[in-house]
């Protein structure tokens, strides 16, 4: 056996290669170098442009077919002129439209697909994570017809949801069409679905944000360009149809002053508190409706009646509600009106929403933040006029604090506040309310209204970015130098008694084989040596039946890592990039797992400083994981 250190002893000169001394030789495997980018990727982008294009006429063909239901549902006339249900003269009749709408939905739920119930994104992400990014072709088709079945007779939901739903649903049929991985078809989704919001709502930045906040879980450059491409695409196709103007068009604001950020900021962690209530009670009403002992077919007939019979008395809560946040941001809505449409809105949507029929959560969810935030910028404009507090300004910050406390997706519900009124002076508050609103929502609560259906499932979703430890280090860094290796002309009965004998080099599961110059063969297993072979095999050299695997020094962990599970292997030798056959270490899983070390004790090692006694401030254990003494 050779306990050699750097293959056979240093060596002055790299030994030259010789393909003709055995068939293993003229190869080997090493792991795969992914470019950043590549030209695959390239033609992925372009294909998902075609998928962006798609997203937004299914936005444009939604938008009009809710129109139209609107329009024939309440007041009996053919347009696809989008109209609010507010005006509408029914009378006590508008009560019965919602009930209709949710027997249709349920219908189409029970007998076309149950993937249609809910608002859209979660049952995206469960695709992503649980189905390879496959979503049934039907629910392209079922999804948007039932939100707008939903929406046009009075459903309290914002279009934008099912619109995410679809386009996310047409970029995994299109993906699933192509000869490609699932990772690119994750991305063909994620762009899809940013599509979707861009051509909604005309904000570009903050749909590439969604996606990467909530869909990719990732964030690599394949990935952002191609969403982007999608998103801007998207957005071109409903400037030409809506022209350039913002959603949400609002006044111009004043730059805000030092006192009044400051109430911003804690208006925006009392929104996350908010959040916090608004997700707990939806699935609160959700459980509810599990005990209804009949099937869940009917249930959105249930919650269609609550909805008409709020919609009597408040018409301001049918329909998506574009309208209301544009009152509410615009100052136009203001006093009892306002209360009534934070409180009566928020039962309307909450139960029609966890009643399982199809509608969008982000329209609801900015009425409420808006609502909510107008009325305490109200309140401290009368009691604090002193702050320079603009009830304006706090209903946007409302409106962002209440998304970013929901959906966990902060960045998002900044850029998107930003986009959608181009009010330059919010930023900073925007940013600031925005934030708190997410950290107090992340100290109450570990899920968000997206993610807690998928936990409830069992399932596990962590959305933290981190760059991963194992692509930062290189194998020479951690890979061992002293490599005990087996000569090919050894005898295999030799070896076999050697195995067993218990001496400390004896007790590895694999060993590189060289040949009498020092060159590498390949690689054999304990279990080969061990196991009983044909009599023509004596040799250890003639155990190795194909290529070495390997590895050098300038190859990533991660690599490695990806290295060993395709080729099923657990050592992998390491060599010198231009001489394959000279060995100068070798890395083995153990390797793998003592390169988090440094990871486990940046995140649970406190270093020299000011020692705070208060228990609070005590990281939980499972956050991080548990250390593993080496």
């Amino acid at each position: 056996m050779n306990k050699d250190k750097g293959a056979q002893g240093e060596r002055a000169e790299s030994l030259p290669v010789a393909p003709s001394l055995s068939p293993a030789l003229e190869s080997v495997r090493i792991p795969d170098e992914r470019p950043t980018v590549a030209l695959r990727d390239v033609a992925l982008a372009g294909v998902a442009v075609l998928v962006a294009l798609g997203a937004a006429v299914i936005a444009q063909v939604l938008t009009r077919l809710i129109g139209l239901i609107t329009n024939l549902s309440f007041y009996a006339r053919v347009s696809t002129a989008f109209s609010s249900p507010t005006t509408s003269v029914l009378g006590a009749w508008v009560i019965v439209v919602p009930v209709i709408g949710g027997i249709i939905v349920g219908i189409m739920a029970r007998y076309g697909s149950a993937a249609i119930r809910g608002h859209g994104i979660p049952e995206v992400m469960e695709r992503i994570l649980f189905a390879r990014s496959r979503i049934p072709a039907r629910v392209t088709f079922l999804k948007p017809l039932s939100a707008a079945i939903a929406i046009g007779t009075g459903g309290p939901f914002g279009a934008e949801g099912p619109i995410i739903a679809s386009g996310g649903a047409l970029g995994s049929l299109v993906g699933q069409a192509l000869s490609i991985t699932a990772d690119e078809r994750k991305i063909l989704l994620a762009a899809g679905a940013a599509a979707g919001m861009a051509a909604t709502f005309g904000s570009p930045i903050s749909s590439v944000l969604l996606a990467v906040e909530l869909l990719l879980f990732e964030y690599r450059a394949r990935s952002v360009i191609t969403v982007t491409l999608a998103a801007v695409t998207a957005t071109a196709v409903r400037i030409a149809f809506a022209g350039t103007a913002p959603i949400f068009a609002m006044p111009a604001l004043a730059q805000p002053s030092a006192a009044a950020i400051l109430t911003y900021t804690v208006m925006g962690a009392f929104m996350g508190l908010v959040a916090v209530g608004v997700t707990r009670s939806v699935y609160w009403i959700e459980d509810q409706f599990e005990r209804i002992p009949t099937h869940w077919m009917w249930w959105p007939a249930i919650g269609g009646l609550v909805v008409g019979v709020v919609g009597y008395f408040a018409p301001r809560t049918l329909g998506v509600g574009y309208d209301n946040i544009q009152g509410v941001l615009s100052g136009t809505i203001v006093g009892r009106a306002l209360i009534a449409l934070l409180v009566l809105k928020f039962i309307s949507w909450s139960i029609a929403l966890g009643s399982g029929t199809s509608g969008g959560t982000l329209a609801p969810l900015f009425t409420l933040g808006g609502s909510l935030g107008a009325l305490m910028g109200t309140a401290a404009m009368a009691l604090l006029p002193s702050l320079g507090v603009d009830p304006r300004l706090a209903a946007l910050v409302g409106m962002t604090g209440m998304f970013a406390g929901a959906s966990h997706a902060v960045l998002t519900s900044v850029v998107f506040a930003f986009e959608t009124t181009r009010q330059p002076a919010g930023l900073l508050p925007l940013l600031a309310g925005g934030s708190c609103a997410y950290l107090v929502s992340l100290l109450l609560s570990r899920h968000s209204i997206m993610t807690t259906k998928l936990a409830r499932r069992g399932a596990t979703i962590r959305t933290e970015y981190t760059v991963d430890v194992l692509s930062a280090i290189r194998v020479g860094d951690v890979a061992t130098r002293e490599v005990i290796s087996l000569q090919a002309s050894q005898p295999v009965d030799e070896t076999r008694q050697w195995l067993v004998s218990g001496t400390p080099d004896s007790g590895h599961q694999g060993y590189p084989v060289v040949d009498a110059d020092g060159r590498l063969r390949g690689l054999v297993t304990r279990r080969q040596m061990m196991t009983k072979q044909p009599s023509d095999v004596q040799r250890v050299g003639d155990l190795v039946t194909s290529p070495p695997v390997v590895v050098f020094e300038d190859t990533t962990l991660r690599e490695a890592a990806d290295l060993m599970v395709r080729e099923r292997v657990g050592r992998v030798p390491m060599v010198e990039r231009e001489n394959p056959q000279h060995m100068i270490g070798i890395i083995s899983r153990s390797d793998l797992l003592a390169a988090h070390a440094r990871r486990l004790a940046e995140a649970t090692e406190a270093e020299e400083g000011i020692t705070v006694p208060w228990r609070l401030w005590r990281r939980p254990a499972g956050e991080s994981g548990s250390q593993e003494r080496a």
